[in-house]
């Protein structure tokens, strides 16, 4: 589809009810877009559904969700669904988790993580003893860390932290741990006297639980243990608030001194400190996001790929922060074009359709409710541009 046809889809889908007949057309071939090999095909297509007028795009995105031939359209109809407030977005979900499409399942666990509901607990569970895709499986793992009032989903997520693959392990160790599992503490300390592939997982997970009884077990390792994993122990000791401005300093230190003395250990080093930072900051701590956001927009392409990557967690784990972030970086004469830069990059890299929804959703209303400034609301149009959404 040429430039000016995408121009011209736009236009018709922008302009409101009075088109609705002709938009019915352009709104079928907008969704079968989402497929093309094009990327800025897809966009444009995407960006035209996304301003159609949602009384006429949900039942056509509906639609397609069940019935498109492509199993990609399908998925994609699904993820802009959400980001046109669907009245009775739990039974549109519900029905989604029962998919053959992998895709379509992952995005409605995610969407279960974000609204948790006792009514889809029971289905959560049966798809654990067949969910074994790599892709889909940790969001089945996150939805039932977000629904854990169930003693049953508890007593089955503990026994996985120690079963299964050690990806699979991995995820479950990071969902208790951002959900706050406190009935998995005794479960995970263990891990963290391991000298094994799930230590970091543990102390982050443990540090964001926040039982201070690992504290003594933290102070040792910072005396004994491997430089590279300081980050990760300090990390952790801040998320128990234990001398939280000295760690975050060390942690800041560690990741500028790896992006300015680049060896074959430091990217391993980057990696820690850019996650031990990415903790903090979807934790709440402004310092750990600021020191992402100007040492990754900055740093060479080796350094900024981690970098990017960690800021781009905190985005979809805590969109809230990285907006605010985004306006405090902005001024009347110019916006936060390299931040915005660097969490595009991130987007690209972790290609999380559902969750950069979630975001345009939170970018889209700041831009209509302006943030209580014109700058905010200026800061929200630039992010839709620079992101594409």
């Amino acid at each position: 589809m040429k430039w000016f046809a995408r121009v011209f889809l736009w236009l018709i889908l922008s302009v409101g009810p009075g088109w609705t007949q002709t938009a019915d057309d352009q709104l079928h071939e907008a969704i079968d877009q989402l497929a093309e090999f094009d990327y800025a095909a897809r966009m444009e297509a995407a960006r035209a559904l996304r301003r159609a007028d949602p009384d006429v795009a949900r039942p056509a995105l509906l639609h397609a969700v069940e019935h498109h031939q492509d199993s990609y359209v399908q998925f994609r109809s699904l993820v802009l669904i959400y980001g046109l407030d669907l009245p009775d977005g739990d039974k549109v979900f519900r029905t989604a988790l029962s998919s053959s499409n992998d895709r379509v399942r992952a995005s409605a666990y995610e969407y279960f993580e974000i609204f948790p509901s006792p009514s889809v607990v029971s289905q959560l569970l049966a798809a654990l003893d067949t969910e074994t895709s790599e892709f889909v499986r940790p969001y089945l793992v996150r939805a039932l860390a977000a629904n854990d009032d169930d003693s049953s989903v508890r007593e089955r997520l503990v026994r996985d932290i120690h079963r299964g693959q050690g990806y699979f392990r991995s995820a479950v160790i990071e969902a208790l741990g951002d959900h706050g599992a406190s009935y998995a503490v005794d479960s995970l300390m263990p891990l963290i006297a391991e000298d094994g592939p799930f230590r970091d997982d543990a102390l982050l997970a443990l540090g964001k639980i926040g039982d201070r009884r690992i504290i003594q077990e933290l102070r040792q390792t910072q005396r004994d243990g491997d430089v590279k994993l300081q980050p990760i122990v300090s990390a952790a000791a801040c998320l128990l608030d234990v001398g939280c401005d000295g760690q975050l300093n060390y942690i800041v230190d560690t990741l500028r001194y790896g992006i300015e003395r680049p060896n074959e250990n430091s990217q391993e080093l980057i990696r820690n400190a850019a996650t031990a930072l990415s903790a903090l900051a979807t934790d709440g701590q402004q310092g750990a996001l600021n020191a992402l956001f100007e040492l990754g927009m900055n740093a060479s392409e080796t350094a900024r790929a981690p970098i990017a990557l960690a800021l781009g967690k905190v985005a979809l784990r805590n969109p809230a922060i990285v907006q605010n972030t985004l306006v405090d970086a902005a001024s009347e004469a110019s916006m936060p074009e390299a931040e915005l830069l660097l969490l595009r990059d991130a987007f690209d890299m972790l290609d999380e359709d559902f969750a950069e929804e979630r975001f345009y959703v939170l970018m889209r209303n700041g831009y209509w409710d302006g943030f209580g400034s014109t700058k905010a609301r200026a800061v929200a149009s630039a992010a839709i541009r620079v992101l594409e959404f």
